[in-house]
């Protein structure tokens, strides 16, 4: 029997609470991991492909599922949210509660419940371009693979429709939240990031014209199990995108809205680039930017983007986004301040490079954590919290597995000895 003070808690189940997960439980350390969303995997499982190799997402994610699938060290509870945490190194109370899924382990994600469902929500994974029945599996590949009744039908004829649909019993409405009272050694904070309320922005027109979308919204329309199957078309009339324009800094590096670089937007931006060239041979793709960030390993892979005569780079600071009148596209309107010109280009669809805000911005967990101005978590406090991956600074996936594995490594030592 392991002590209960010789437990990690991580909270967060994206790359980085994943990676500080099984780093510790595989070193011997017993792990409760839990997450707000229904599966694990955060923003990374949302991906289309990693740069610079350009492989999807789930190469990585299925290992890690294995991991912790097959390790006995740890739990994982999906829907869970801290709501206290009190003591100190080695010795914290920590209750968490647990909310609803209504389906219980017998589900085989089998989908009777869902064909015979008939409301419909938006889809969070696909950031509301599309819709899901209320009864609903989070992602193609989500992990744990179960189904779950959205909250907006429960106590309805409808949520029973789905109950009795189900051949293996695998429905429970009457399910509660659960609080767990947990007593651990160490709490890894990987809560992750957001990314920035660009229709705050307004001269980018994010929120008022259907064909500016965001960064994280491409990745999804590029996605062969996002909104459109991986098809580049326009939200507004579903027309085959030919030419996009991708705006860097998209409220970033701008006293009035993000003051800091995320920097690992410029990167996202020229892979996805690469998507428009993929999927329509004879697409053009212009990115503005204030600055190139591809440093390190990632300048190789700036500079083959840069040798595609179909993808345009052009230093300018975006002025205005607006409908072109004449063509039903949009127009683009800054300085180039390469050419101490001016920018005036129509394109099918506008991308918003969005940067990435901290999870501890907007509501800071009342614990003892020390923060920079922009809510990132700058030093570990009295209560020795650890915190991990983007929580801490906008770090890209393999920065993020480095510091989660740091984290792990501080953890361990508060079990030590115990």
């Amino acid at each position: 029997m392991v002590d209960e003070t010789q437990k990690i808690l991580v909270v967060g189940g994206g790359i980085s609470g994943m990676t500080v997960a099984v780093e510790a439980a595989e070193a011997g350390a017993e792990v409760i991991l839990i997450e707000q969303k229904p599966f694990l995997g955060g923003r990374v499982a949302g991906l289309n492909q990693y740069f610079p190799k350009l492989c999807p997402p789930f190469c990585g994610l299925e290992i890690n599922f294995r991991r912790i699938k097959q390790n006995p060290n740890i739990r994982y509870h999906t829907l869970a949210n801290v709501d206290s945490i009190t003591g100190g190194p080695g010795n914290y109370d920590v209750t968490v509660v647990v909310k609803p899924r209504y389906v219980n382990d017998n589900c085989t994600a089998c989908g009777k419940c869902a064909e015979v469902c008939e409301t419909e929500i938006p889809n969070p994974v696909n950031f509301g371009m599309d819709t899901i029945k209320a009864a609903y599996l989070p992602q193609a590949m989500a992990f744990p693979f179960k189904y779950v009744l959205a909250p907006e039908i429960i106590g309805t004829p409808e949520a029973v429709a789905c109950r009795d649909a189900c051949s293996y019993g695998a429905i429970d409405l009457d399910m509660k939240p659960v609080t767990l009272n947990l007593k651990v050694a160490a709490v890894v904070w990987a809560s992750g990031w957001d990314p920035y309320d660009v229709a705050q922005v307004d001269y980018l027109g994010f929120g008022k014209i259907p064909d500016v979308i965001t960064s994280l919204m491409f990745e999804r329309l590029a996605s062969h199990n996002g909104p459109t199957k991986g098809k580049l078309l326009r939200p507004s009339d579903g027309k085959e995108v030919n030419s996009v324009a991708f705006i860097q800094c998209a409220g970033s590096r701008d006293e009035n809205h993000l003051a800091y670089c995320s920097g690992v937007c410029c990167l996202a931006s020229l892979k996805q680039a690469l998507y428009v060239r993929e999927r329509v041979p004879e697409g053009t793709a212009h990115i503005y930017y204030i600055d190139v960030r591809a440093m390190g390993k990632y300048e190789d892979f700036y500079t083959r983007v840069q040798e595609d005569s179909n993808i345009v780079l052009t230093k300018s600071k975006i002025a205005r986004i607006s409908v072109d009148k004449e063509s039903g596209g949009l127009l683009i309107e800054g300085e180039d301040v390469g050419n101490t010109g001016k920018v005036r280009q129509v394109v099918d669809l506008a991308v918003l490079a969005v940067g990435m805000v901290p999870g501890t911005a907007m509501t800071k967990p009342n614990i003892d954590m020390e923060y920079d101005d922009f809510g990132f978590v700058t030093s570990p406090g009295i209560s020795g919290i650890i915190p991990a991956g983007c929580v801490k600074a906008p770090m890209e996936v393999a920065a993020s597995l480095q510091d989660a594995t740091a984290a792990a490594l501080k953890a361990i030592q508060h079990t030590v000895g115990r």
